[in-house]
């Protein structure tokens, strides 16, 4: 593609890859079979699908006042930090993997999360001050879900195990 992308163009471009990647964790908690797994990826999933809603509200925005103002949006994500200190107290929790499902499912994601963080930067170099902004906030949020992702991969490929970021609070 040449030249910059439109802020509006980068929005609806975004919409596009919060929804392949929230549609590939709405999978993945039904292909799993266990309720720790079914969370994670619901989670995750929610969490895409409010980038989507948010993603959409400023595209109207846009579209109705010609510019967009940033508001500040969360995530149920965990930072790796505090995963990580998290996991050295967690016990193992007693969900094996048998069929390498867990493994592909997150594979998958990884993969689409990793092109959508590729995206978020290129917009946060090339936009306007407003978009900028936004997509620096997009940009953390997916650098943490690969991070989590990440991590999930990791931790089951050493233990067998779900790591369940949901045992505490990140708020």
């Amino acid at each position: 593609m040449g030249g910059n992308m439109t802020i509006e163009e980068a929005i609806k471009t975004a919409i596009e890859f919060e929804i392949k990647i929230r549609d590939i964790y709405s999978e993945a908690a039904d292909a799993v079979d266990d309720e720790v797994g079914k969370r994670i990826f619901k989670t995750l999933s929610d969490d895409e699908q409010h980038h989507v809603d948010y993603l959409n509200s400023k595209l109207e925005q846009l579209q109705e006042t010609g510019t967009i103002t940033v508001e500040r949006l969360d995530s149920a994500i965990p930072s790796q930090k505090i995963i990580k200190q998290q996991a050295d107290q967690v016990k193992s929790l007693a969900v094996k993997d048998f069929h390498g499902i867990k493994q592909q499912m997150l594979s998958k994601a990884l993969k689409a999360e990793i092109e959508t963080s590729e995206f978020y930067q290129r917009m946060a170099n090339e936009l306007s001050a407003e978009g900028q902004a936004m997509f620096k906030r997009f940009l953390e949020i997916e650098n943490n879900h690969i991070d989590a992702v990440q991590f999930e991969l990791d931790y089951l490929g050493k233990t067998g195990y779900w790591f369940d970021f949901k045992e505490f609070d990140m708020e």
